[in-house]
């Protein structure tokens, strides 16, 4: 069965597996690809075909490991070379047809008498190593290729090394052959020098001996530049350490940039000032309370104290921010060396959708075509799409992607564009000419451009069509019924459209590989949302490709730097950074946004500010999409611990000092050492058993048990299955930690792959607990980020100058604070879960700043409770007259001075270290309150619903059609119950400046002191609430009719309540007279 001849469609649960195979064309050109494939092996010696044997067969040299080394390669490592497998090193085995050498051994099996005492040399003259014969065609001899004798001049030797064979002219003929650079495990033919001839001969004084030396001078004045930089520090005298900084390829991948000084050292000054500030403040209002408002002063002070603390979780995690920088040419030099196949690691990203309706197939293909087209060697990127709607819409618009494709790669690769999304690359409004001179490619763009269009409107027929549902369901072009009709109760499906079989564009380069994922979903099963279709794509990756890297994409977010694996490559494939690296997050920057990004959509102080600090403790946080992850953090292990040099820690002290501390529990630390060791061993031959190559699945199966029966000290046959589930093919690639797959059958591999995606695979597992995304919150980026820093972790915030991924953002208001709520919900599932940081993951490898962030990120939507009330808390103190502070006196005036200097402080010096703009500052702090009295307010109060008592709440949003104009969709007006809060507090507020403006027009000039700091606390709330406002009132002050229903309903409200108080009615301060019951008209 071949990965690519349809639709695999099965249930692990029911033992179904059908395929539904692709129509006759399809499965030709299949074939053919197939059969060319097989024609196309390539020797990875010298770069020629390895081609068949005398009966038809593939050539293989190799029993062992089947490495690809054509026939030629093969004679000549039998008879010059080391006699052994480049790869697995086992020494060559006579095949037939081939003549005897030095070693070889009796074989029975071999019944070739005609060949059997042919030695080497001795018939059938060998020709020389494809490599030689490859070189010769790139270096001009100056003899031209003509035989010379011994007595030609010493100034027309060849100007090249070289190396002699006699020919069959006689023998004092010579023919002249340019030596390359071979490996030092080639055997060499060795000769002394002659005295009488010209050193050219040997090499000496040659061009190339030139070019050596200049290289060799190049890096030497380099070396002095450096050494002059650094300020001779740190240098070696023996000349190691120069060797080492000679070789670009030894450096390392990044390094770590600090903010400078001048600028993070007043900010940190700042902090500690408004720390001590802080503590002079709340001394003050806790021991000057207000007798006669008692009620407001202990709800307002409490409400200040739950904001110093929510400051302090925020503030602190960044106390060290710092930036990273990249080094691509020296990850080419180490992983892309000229002439040899790319050593760079393999990566598979995974692309996540639902809903097609709802997120446009056109968005969709976009982000697939840019991954096909990533500046990544393609046969080291695998893209898995998972369609957890299991829509045939989305089905059918990935095979037309996939078509489209063929032609979109190379033209991206051929002219290097970015982006390479064909939609946001057509759209930019740039001059695409500019250093674009070729006419190819203005021909090419225009003909590419037209080619896209025509994609797009075949796209948009196919979203027209899918509409209407038929009642019978969706059919496949052979008749076959849609296995996804019922959503929510289909079998598995996998199909492969560019794999092992190959797939190939227009200019017959290969293609990534891309596979169409719909997990198995079935009626009482828990299927766990996007954390569970993750999981599932995890597990179907490691069965087909198993890359040691993996990439997570919203379907809207494509690759917008064609660089960008290679960027994260630059930390994971670091030597001394990257094994303690469990991934390298991206920030998120985002497409179609209005200009003054009215809602904080960008989200800049989080990405610029908050993940920079977060770098320089133990890493940034997940944020759910464009994150390279390393494979093994995901499967639950813990990493891999520092070496630490006992003798630094001993240097210290004195001499009998350290021999006392060596003395005690010396016996406890060498059985703790040898357990260690033994540990280790038993393990690292688990992992080296059980990556041994399997020709089957039963096979791999049998080999697996067997491995177990001997080695398996550490972890049980029984433990494996509760930890990874019940497939032996999965069990055994997880313990690949370099990555690769378990050969075997490619029938029986998708045959597991369906029995891992099925519906009932995870159950009884540590699948979302411990291994994968983690389960129990909307939110699992935060918690399956939160586990992997748990087990000692460390992630890395990656900015570069071109950011690597965009997507889109909800710029409506309503759509905004629906996406806000969401967020929200997941951290008061996480807070009111086992896995809260407040009481989890103790003794790990979590360091307390981290823990702090953390803390500060599932809590935060519990400060809504006191910004809604500190809101409210203005228009109260005008309805009433009272205040939250008693007369401020001159020492708590200067209190009250400094703490707000201490604030816009702080926010100055952060804009200036992380290059912030204000305006994108203050949008931030405005939509803090926004969402802080709407999303997370009714985020708490769901959450809480949900886990005390396991009910649901959604609310209902209606839509409102928005015009065609440039960002129509950010003056759609969405009515939705969130907008409830925000609107009463603009209302109220509006009302108490009215009111307490009233009352002191009718009381006199007196009253308009206390009314000036009432009147300043009101307008700071509806200054902060201004974006709401203006996006309730709609474009050209057309405002939705229900914002006027509800302003009249409060209104009336509170003037009900106006007339109560009747606040215009001068009050007496006069003694009131009573009657004193006597009648004085009597007397």
């Amino acid at each position: 069965m071949d990965m690519s001849s349809g639709l695999i469609a099965g249930s692990q649960h029911r033992n179904e597996l059908v395929v539904i195979r692709l129509n006759n064309a399809e499965s030709n050109y299949a074939q053919q690809q197939q059969q060319l494939k097989v024609r196309r092996q390539i020797c990875q010696i010298c770069s020629d075909e390895v081609g068949f044997t005398l009966d038809g067969e593939p050539f293989v040299a190799c029993d062992e490991c089947g490495f690809p080394i054509c026939r030629t390669c093969y004679d000549y490592e039998r008879q010059d070379g080391t006699q052994l497998c480049p790869q697995c090193k086992t020494r060559f085995k006579r095949l037939k047809g081939c003549t005897r050498v030095e070693g070889d051994e009796e074989e029975d099996d071999i019944d070739d008498l005609d060949n059997e005492f042919n030695f080497a040399g001795q018939q059938n003259g060998i020709p020389p190593h494809p490599i030689l014969q490859r070189e010769l065609a790139q270096v001009p001899l100056r003899t031209n290729g003509q035989m010379m004798d011994a007595d030609t001049p010493p100034e027309q030797h060849a100007l090249v090394p070289s190396i002699m064979e006699p020919t069959s002219a006689g023998d004092g003929e010579r023919k002249i052959h340019g030596l390359p650079f071979l490996d030092p495990k080639l055997h060499e033919q060795t000769r002394s020098l002659d005295p009488s001839k010209d050193l050219a001969a040997y090499g000496y004084g040659s061009i190339a001996w030139k070019e050596r030396m200049q290289n060799w001078k190049q890096k030497q004045e380099n070396l002095l530049i450096v050494k002059s930089e650094s300020g001779d520090k740190d240098w070696d005298n023996n000349g190691d350490l120069d060797l080492l900084l000679m070789d670009e390829a030894r450096q390392p991948l990044s390094r770590k940039v600090p903010i400078p000084s001048s600028q993070i050292n007043p900010y940190r000054m700042i902090i500690v000032i408004r720390l001590v500030v802080v503590g002079f403040f709340f001394q003050y209002r806790l021991t000057h309370p207000v007798k006669d408002a008692y009620a407001l002063w202990l709800v307002s002070v409490i409400c200040e104290i739950w904001f110093a603390v929510s400051w302090i979780l925020d503030q602190f995690p960044k106390w060290l921010p710092v930036d990273r920088q990249t080094y691509l040419d020296r990850l080419s030099v180490r992983y892309e060396k000229e002439g040899q196949s790319s050593q760079l690691s393999p990566v598979d990203i995974f692309v996540s959708t639902v809903d097609p309706l709802k997120e446009p197939p056109l968005v969709t293909a976009n982000t697939i075509l840019s991954i096909l087209a990533v500046d990544y060697p393609a046969d080291k990127v695998s893209c898995y799409v998972s369609d957890d709607g299991a829509a045939m819409l989305t089905f059918e618009a990935l095979s037309e992607t996939s078509e489209f494709a063929k032609k979109w790669v190379p033209f991206c690769k051929k002219f290097s564009i970015e982006p390479r999304a064909p939609e946001w690359y057509f759209a930019q409004k740039i001059d695409y000419l500019k250093d674009k001179v070729l006419p190819s490619f203005v021909r090419g763009r225009r003909e590419m451009k037209r080619q896209y269009e025509e994609f797009k409107v075949w796209m948009n027929a196919l979203i027209a069509k899918a509409q209407k549902v038929p009642e019978e369901g969706w059919t496949m072009q052979d008749g076959t019924p849609w296995p996804g009709n019922n959503v929510r109760d289909h079998p598995g499906m996998i199909q492969v459209f560019f794999g092992q079989s190959g797939g190939r564009d227009m200019d017959g380069n290969e293609l990534p590989q891309l596979v169409y994922v719909s997990r198995e979903k079935r009626p009482g099963f828990n299927h766990h949302k996007k954390a569970g279709a993750m999981n599932a794509l995890v597990r179907v990756s490691a069965v087909l490709t198993n890359a040691t890297y993996l990439l997570n994409l919203d379907c809207d977010h494509y690759i917008n730097n064609s660089k960008a694996l290679k960027e994260a490559m630059c930390f994971m494939m670091d030597p001394q950074l990257g094994k303690r690296v469990c991934y390298v997050q991206f920030p998120q920057r985002f497409d179609g946004i209005d200009k003054n990004d009215r809602y904080a959509n960008r989200n800049t102080v989080f990405f610029d500010i908050n993940m920079k600090g977060l770098d320089g403790i133990q890493g940034p946080i997940y944020v759910g999409t464009g994150c390279v992850f390393r494979r093994q953090a995901l499967y639950g292990y813990d990493a891999p611990k520092k070496n630490k040099s006992s003798t630094r820690t001993y240097n210290c002290l004195p001499k009998w000092c350290c021999c006392g501390c060596c003395c005690v529990g010396k016996k406890k630390k060498m059985k703790k050492i040898r357990k260690a060791k033994s540990e280790m061993k038993q393990k690292n031959s688990q992992k080296d058993d059980i990556g041994a190559n399997v020709h089957a699945v039963d096979d791999t199966k049998d080999s697996i048990e067997g491995i177990r029966d001997e080695n398996l000290a550490i972890m049980s046959e029984n433990k494996l299955e509760k930890k990874f589930g019940q497939s032996p093919v999965f069990v055994a690639s997880t313990f690949l930690e370099n990555g690769g797959t378990v050969k075997g059958v490619i029938a029986s591999l998708l045959k597991e792959a369906i029995h891992v995606i099925s519906c009932c695979y995870e159950d009884k597992t540590e699948w979302g607990t411990e291994v994968g995304w983690i389960y129990g919150s909307v939110t699992e980026d935060i918690l399956t980020g939160f586990k992997m820093h748990c087990h000692g972790w460390r992630s890395i915030y990656c900015v570069p100058a071109r950011p690597a991924f965009k997507g889109s953002a909800p710029i409506n208001l309503s759509d905004r604070l629906q996406q806000v709520l969401q967020w929200a919900l997941g951290s008061i599932e996480i807070f009111l879960s086992r896995h809260c940081p407040l009481w989890y993951g103790y003794g790990g490898g979590l360091k307390w700043l981290e823990r702090m962030s953390y803390i500060n990120a599932t809590v935060y939507p519990l400060t809504s409770i006191p910004l809604l009330v500190y809101c409210t808390l203005p228009a109260v103190c005008l309805l009433t007259g009272k205040f939250i502070t008693p007369e401020l006196s001159n020492v708590a005036s200067l209190w009250f001075l400094s703490l707000f200097i201490c604030i816009f402080a702080t926010g100055i010096l952060e804009m200036r270290w992380s290059g912030v703009g204000i305006d994108e500052w203050w949008r931030n702090e405005q939509f803090w309150v926004i969402g802080g009295v709407s999303a997370h307010l009714f985020a708490v109060f769901q959450g809480l619903l949900k886990v005390l008592a396991g009910v649901d709440t959604y609310f209902t949003v209606t839509s409102k059609a928005g015009d065609d104009e440039e960002f129509s969709e950010l003056y759609a007006f969405k009515w939705t119950t969130l907008l409830i809060p925000p609107t009463s507090l603009l209302i109220i507020n509006l009302i108490g400046i009215v009111a307490g403006i009233s009352n002191a027009i009718n009381n006199g000039y007196d009253s308009w002191g206390p009314l000036l700091g009432k009147i300043f606390f009101a307008f700071c709330v509806i200054v902060h609430l201004y974006p709401f406002l203006k996006g309730l009132l709609g474009r050209h002050n057309r405002t939705p009719t229900i914002i006027i229903v509800w302003s009249i309903m409060l209104a009336s409200i509170f003037s009900l309540v106006w007339m109560r108080i009747d606040p215009f009615l001068s009050k007496p301060n006069s003694p009131v007279l009573e009657e004193c019951g006597l009648d004085c008209n009597s007397l």
